[in-house]
């Protein structure tokens, strides 16, 4: 047990734990990441213990450390234990404590729904949620509400058709699917109950006013990747215990004749969105379907005709090859202050304004990404200068090229090599997007860009 002194400095939001030994630095936590107060010496993970002393208690936080390679940093749960003179002492502190922990975290969550997926990833969906993340809800005093879905967009099903009054945000414990699953929910919700039809182009979408959180259980776990830095479930867990929000950019897709669609990371024409299609052939794979589908389409060797038009961004403002990163504080994105629609310029699909860029040809891919599209196998991502919240995306457009010159370019995502430094590759910051397959005539795909929900991740 560590001996210490305790002195909480409230207008400084720190409580400075000073060990009684002198050669041991003392350390000061900021009361917004305090966890959770506890009477006696309690133990949460791996596994709860409690010694009930009449004079004791235990404070939780969040510790911070290395994260093995990756960018972001790993958050743990920190544990310090004190020894009141009395008990009549030890309660003082306690109940200070908490009322100071509610004073500066207002944005912490009291009530969740939680989906677990246990079918995704390698399956150890409901593992994760109970041993590692349950126990920290429990200590943070979050109440949970918990469903396991059995079927595909059960998920969505329920957001958007159950009552949701008293909770504070909805935790996706799974994949990019599932994710995909609750944005879709949520979206359609806040616009049922706007009384807004979500498929016409024309409307202003309103935003859902519940956070989404993130607990990586999935098979990729790009979007937690690309925001939190990490994959670890701990280290999610607490980001949704502390309060902490991620504004994200959505991508509105509108095709003629289909449902809308809505996208945070990559949307993929041509060689990604092939390999998707295929992995789904084999989601018995689990993750090794990925590897297999991209190695099946690659040989196919397919590439596809279209015109693209895109309205450019602002190239002062931020450009997809300035070699910036996207990290907390990121200046491009904290210029977004507000809920930003970027709206199609057009009357009819087939009328363009001079300021969007046509581009004709054969292309291997055309895609977007809203992210970077991080993930371990692609440290950097599909765009590693991509931004979260800036408005934005960037088109990459991957000209037809022979297999070698191709497998070059997919080979670059595994390393640090600028994967847009090929003759055949070009990559645009983008406003809106829209694409005409000419096996398809007049299929055109609208994409709109919207900085529309926060998340908690």
């Amino acid at each position: 047990m560590k001996i210490c002194s305790l002195k909480l400095q409230d207008h400084l939001s720190n409580i400075v734990m000073v060990p009684v030994c002198l050669c041991v630095i003392k350390v000061s936590v900021p009361v917004s990441e305090v966890v959770g107060v506890e009477e006696g010496r309690v133990e949460i993970l791996p596994h709860k213990s409690v010694e009930d002393t009449d004079k004791d208690f235990t404070v939780f936080y969040v510790k911070r450390c290395r994260s093995g390679g990756t960018y972001g940093l790993l958050w743990r749960l920190g544990r310090t234990q004190f020894s009141c003179p009395s008990r009549v002492l030890k309660d003082q502190w306690i109940t200070n404590l908490r009322t100071s922990v509610k004073t500066h975290s207002p944005r912490r969550p009291n009530r969740l729904l939680v989906f677990i997926n246990p079918f995704g990833g390698k399956k150890k969906g409901r593992k994760i949620y109970h041993s590692l993340v349950a126990p920290l809800f429990e200590l943070a005093g979050i109440s949970s509400h918990v469903i396991v879905t059995e079927r595909a967009n059960q998920a969505r099903d329920h957001l958007l058709k159950k009552d949701l009054i008293g909770f504070d945000g909805v935790v996706c414990v799974g994949g990019d699917g599932m994710f995909s699953e609750i944005l879709h929910g949520l979206i359609g919700r806040a616009q049922q109950e706007a009384g807004i039809c979500e498929n016409d182009p024309s409307v202003t979408l309103q935003p859902s006013s519940l956070h989404i959180g993130i607990i990586p259980a999935g098979s990729t776990d790009c979007v937690c990747y690309a925001t939190v830095g990490v994959i670890d479930p701990v280290t999610s867990a607490l980001h949704i215990v502390v309060g902490d929000s991620q504004p994200l950019d959505v991508c509105a897709v509108h095709q003629a004749s289909a449902p809308l669609r809505y996208s945070v990371s990559l949307l993929g024409y041509g060689f990604y969105g092939d390999v998707l299609a295929e992995s789904e052939k084999h989601r018995w794979m689990g993750p090794l379907r990925y590897d297999f589908s991209g190695t099946m389409v690659y040989l196919c060797n397919r590439s596809y005709a279209g015109i693209v038009q895109y309205i450019p961004a602002d190239p002062v403002l931020s450009s997809p090859r300035d070699r910036t990163r996207c990290l907390s504080g990121c200046s491009v994105c904290s210029r977004r202050t507000s809920f930003v629609r970027l709206v199609c310029l057009f009357a009819s699909p087939l009328t363009f304004p001079d300021e969007w860029v046509s581009v004709e040809g054969r292309f291997r891919c055309v895609s977007l990404t809203c992210m970077s599209c991080a993930c371990p196998r692609s440290p950097l991502g599909l765009s590693p200068s991509a931004h979260l919240a800036d408005g934005t995306g960037d088109l990459i457009l991957v000209w037809d090229t022979n297999p070698l010159g191709f497998l070059k370019y997919l080979y670059r995502h595994t390393s640090a090599q600028d994967q847009f430094d090929l003759p055949f590759v070009e990559v645009h910051r983008v406003k809106a997007v829209q694409f005409l397959i000419f096996q398809c005539l007049f299929t055109v795909i609208h994409l709109q860009i919207y900085l529309f929900l926060n998340t908690f991740i």
